[in-house]
């Protein structure tokens, strides 16, 4: 369990349950739709504040140089953080439709959306929820959740298998410290639960869906204070189903036009807790 004290207000007037466990403190929320007689639920997790390198070091195999520069990050705030990415189930709830190619199964991702389209959600959302702040979170406070502690390219150690994530495990990741064997490639996404989570008890930050995240893509790293324009890329982090597994690594970072949707390929996990844009 991470050493930490209960965040403040807690539980929040928002939520429908909360505890503490393993991992550390967590609370819901759940948004009811009357007419069709049906909630659905989302677990939030505590993520407390702290100090972070953000980036990869140098000795990292397959890194972006110019992209992924270490540098020493705190985060001020704790904040909350969706132990899954956003279901299908949870996003027709609020809209009322599902833009999902792979629509199998409604604990799959959401996926196919833009980061307008996640901006649309997350105001229909908060209206669902009153004064609870609902938001995608920035890319520091996303590395910093992925990492959930970890300096090693990935969470689950020097290297991941198609056991731990959802990838095209024809591209594994190989290094001298780390040498792996071809996985499975299963061409699709996975309900958001499907493997074991994270030592801060968040599922799948690595693989299956690219996941928004509110800031503008830098190559210097771009704040969440940096809103850009209308056209200004916004950054994707954590990789997909189709990708090598080297896109995966907590710190790849991605990144394409708010209008931008992949079919099969983007979704977002909300955050909330604070408005980051705020003084």
């Amino acid at each position: 369990m991470m050493n930490i004290n209960p965040p403040n207000n807690f539980p929040a007037p928002w939520a429908n349950a909360w505890g503490e466990d393993a991992y550390g403190y967590w609370q819901s929320f759940e948004i009811i739709d009357p007419k069709q007689g049906k909630e659905v639920q989302q677990i939030m997790r505590w993520i407390p504040d702290g100090v972070f390198k953000m980036g990869s070091p140098e000795d990292e195999a397959e890194r972006i140089a110019s992209e992924e520069k270490q540098h020493e990050v705190v985060i001020k705030q704790g904040f909350w953080l969706a132990d899954t990415a956003c279901t299908q189930e949870l996003w027709q709830m609020v809209m009322g439709k599902n833009p999902s190619h792979f629509d199998d199964n409604e604990q799959n991702p959401v996926e196919n959306i833009s980061w307008h389209d996640s901006q649309a959600f997350i105001k229909k959302a908060n209206q669902f929820l009153g004064e609870y702040f609902l938001r995608l979170p920035s890319e520091a406070e996303w590395e910093y959740s992925c990492r959930a502690g970890t300096t090693t390219p990935f969470s689950t150690g020097e290297t991941i298998t198609t056991e731990q994530a959802n990838f095209n495990g024809n591209y594994p990741y190989e290094t001298k410290k780390a040498p792996v064997e071809k996985g499975q490639f299963r061409e699709k996404t996975m309900p958001v639960v499907s493997f074991s989570p994270n030592p801060w008890g968040l599922y799948q930050m690595h693989g299956n869906v690219w996941e928004w995240c509110y800031d503008v893509f830098q190559k210097d790293y771009a704040t969440v204070n940096e809103p850009g324009d209308a056209s200004s890329e916004r950054v994707l982090r954590g990789g997909c189903w189709i990708d090598d597994a080297r896109n995966l690594r907590s710190a790849f970072r991605g990144a394409y036009t708010p209008d931008f949707r992949s079919v099969g390929g983007i979704g977002l996990r909300l955050a909330g807790g604070f408005d980051p844009q705020a003084p």
